[in-house]
């Protein structure tokens, strides 16, 4: 069974293990890098798990009931008030591998979802480059479609990112 807990204070180090191993495990899915995030400190992790965690932005942590001490999926989601309608963004997420296509993904999803809503959000977006073609179809199997927005990939411009969107009902 898995269990999704928020990002917070107390579980920051938790957060860093697992943005870490996304990091190292998937290095072409996320604007981070590893070789930078982890030179970050301690307290660095905790603030960015403290920005995670408020009326702007979230962040998820899936955990396996069975193994709670290590996290198994990465999820943060935060406001975009730089568009024409108000909308969620989503980052950095990530399941492990071992716990793909098991549901998880979708869960941190829908736990984003729920969030925005309360938040009155309209849509979400997010990123995914155009190398990365399971994460594209996961995304459009829990209702993401592409706006035709497209731009370089930060970490390496001949690798093209698309931008994917999701309405939300009210």
């Amino acid at each position: 069974m898995i269990l999704l807990k928020a990002i917070t204070p107390e579980t920051a180090l938790l957060f860093k293990a697992v943005r870490l191993r996304a990091l190292a495990d998937s290095p072409l899915a996320f604007s981070g890098t590893w070789a930078r995030e982890t030179r970050l400190s301690d307290e660095e992790w905790l603030e960015r798990s403290r920005r995670w965690n408020g009326e702007n932005a979230i962040g998820y942590l899936a955990f396996d009931t069975i193994n709670q001490d290590d996290a198994c999926g990465l999820v943060a989601c935060y406001t975009d008030k730089d568009r024409a309608v108000l909308s969620g963004h989503i980052i950095s997420m990530w399941v492990d591998p071992a716990y793909r296509r098991a549901g998880v993904g979708s869960m941190l999803i829908d736990r984003a979802k729920n969030w925005a809503r309360t938040r009155g959000i309209t849509q979400l977006t997010l990123m995914v480059t155009s190398v990365n073609q399971p994460a594209m179809d996961f995304y459009r199997r829990v209702g993401f479609q592409m706006s035709g927005r497209i731009g370089p990939y930060p970490n390496d411009p001949a690798i093209l990112e698309h931008e994917m969107l999701l309405p939300l009902d009210p």
